[in-house]
């Protein structure tokens, strides 16, 4: 007899149940290169990688080939070609201001407007393309629409790659990101194998909303656990001081949203056990630390820093289940071991999203978050 997945609105307060250090992959020294101006040849596009949001501009179709062929010249590529398409844009507006009083204005700004729609178009996909190499480098295919998914009627995903997916969180992490599983599927560690594999429903819509929720969480999980390192690692004139209250002087120059994001930390990504604390430091359990956001501080972590992220986020999922109309909201029949799987990619996929936005924003600023 199938269970059912309760069809109410994930409550999204009680999925924040962040800890520290949640990657152990990071971008590395060589993002990006220092040479950004050398030319490079882009691969042909000839891609197998199933993904369930196709890129769609040539730079994104081109940059999954070079995940495909050449992994290790990822970074470099995304570097020359960031760097081509900002001097792009740039190039479209400044006609556009030298044409100003003059007849061809107005083809200039709306030339300038396409250019700088299709340059977010191609920044959308290049973002999509850092998260499709991140899942690569620990061996893990996204999931593709779901439709492919469908075997005789049941929504199955083999082979699970829980594992992989779990070895990218240390155990204080691994335990919330538990939680979390337990708190949106009803899932409990040490289930038997009966029990993961019965069948289980749950509607389309609301399989939907807990795989967005999960990335959001593992974005927050990702900015919560920076700012708690950085807090501990500030000099210790401020240790008496309780965690999440202040801003140190010594950042008020880069404004406290930065700060409370954990963009300061290092000048390239960082894995969390990177960050040096100084010896004798009072360690906080960052269950407690979270615990003490008010509700600013905790709409700030959690708030995507870029329009680009929201909207990839927004076409990743419509790609992946499909359209969110009251016509697209079936009865799916499947498994915990399933939902688990799929909780697990959208929890690493928030991480590497934040990765990924301070990876491009170092080269294209982002349009923020209004």
């Amino acid at each position: 007899m199938a269970t059912s997945i309760s069809q109410t609105k994930p409550n999204f307060s009680l999925l924040f149940s962040p800890s520290r250090k949640p990657l152990n992959t990071s971008f590395n020294n060589r993002c990006f290169p220092v040479n950004r101006r050398r030319k490079t040849q882009l691969f042909p596009v000839k891609c197998c990688l199933n993904l369930p949001l196709e890129p769609q501009s040539e730079l994104g179709r081109s940059l999954s080939s070079v995940v495909l062929n050449q992994p290790h010249s990822f970074y470099d590529v995304v570097s020359v070609e960031l760097n081509r398409v900002v001097e792009d844009r740039d190039a479209a507006f400044a006609r556009f201001n030298h044409s100003l009083g003059s007849s061809e204005a107005s083809l200039h700004r709306r030339i300038a407007k396409l250019k700088k729609a299709e340059c977010q178009l191609a920044v959308e996909d290049v973002l999509y393309m850092i998260i499709l190499y991140n899942f690569s480098q620990i061996r893990v295919p996204l999931v593709p629409s779901l439709s492919e998914c469908l075997y005789n009627g049941r929504l199955e995903i083999l082979p699970s790659k829980d594992w992989e997916l779990e070895s990218i969180h240390n155990p204080e992490v691994l335990e919330m990101v538990r939680e979390h599983l337990s708190t949106a599927l009803g899932w409990k560690a040490g289930s038997s194998v009966a029990v993961n594999w019965s069948p289980t429903k749950i509607r389309r819509q609301h399989l939907s909303q807990i795989y967005a929720t999960s990335i959001v969480y593992g974005y927050f999980l990702k900015s919560a656990s920076l700012r708690l390192d950085l807090e501990q690692s500030i000099s210790p004139i401020y240790q008496n001081i309780p965690f999440g209250s202040w801003t140190p002087p010594e950042f008020e120059s880069y404004g406290s949203e930065n700060v409370m994001l954990g963009q300061m930390v290092t000048p390239s990504s960082t894995t969390l056990s990177q960050v040096t604390r100084r010896p004798g430091k009072k360690e906080s359990n960052l269950r407690c630390y979270v615990t003490g956001f008010d509700t600013l501080t905790t709409e700030q972590c959690a708030k995507l820093k870029s329009e680009e992220s929201a909207e990839l986020i927004d076409k990743h999922c419509r790609a992946l289940f499909g359209s969110t109309n009251a016509e697209n909201n079936d009865m799916i029949l499947t498994s915990l071991s399933s939902l688990k799987r799929l909780v697990l990619e959208a929890v690493a996929f928030g991480c590497f999203l934040w990765d990924a936005e301070e990876c491009v924003n170092r080269i294209y600023t982002l349009n923020s978050q209004g």
